[in-house]
């Protein structure tokens, strides 16, 4: 068994079972909860929430600041909220 270690974070979400455009939308209401600076993880899977979430979470004013590749193909993307 792979040990992961997980970025310093307020809260975390899990969208791979999600399809665009719940993908955003089960991030937002994330990050509405969430104060000013804190960081969220959002688990992602599949080309469209991989080049989307990030995007429409940049253009929100929130802040991608990283995106991290997982051993079963899936991504971790580090967003700040803004």
């Amino acid at each position: 068994m792979m040990t992961i270690t997980l970025p310093t974070h307020h809260k975390a979400i899990d969208i791979t079972s999600e399809t665009c455009p719940m993908t955003f939308v089960r991030t937002r209401l994330a990050l509405d909860t969430m104060e000013t600076g804190q960081i969220l993880l959002v688990r992602l899977k599949g080309a469209d929430p991989l080049k989307n979430v990030p995007r429409a979470a940049a253009d929100q004013g929130h802040d991608p600041l990283d995106l991290l590749e997982q051993p079963d193909g899936s991504w971790l993307l580090v967003l700040q909220k803004g």
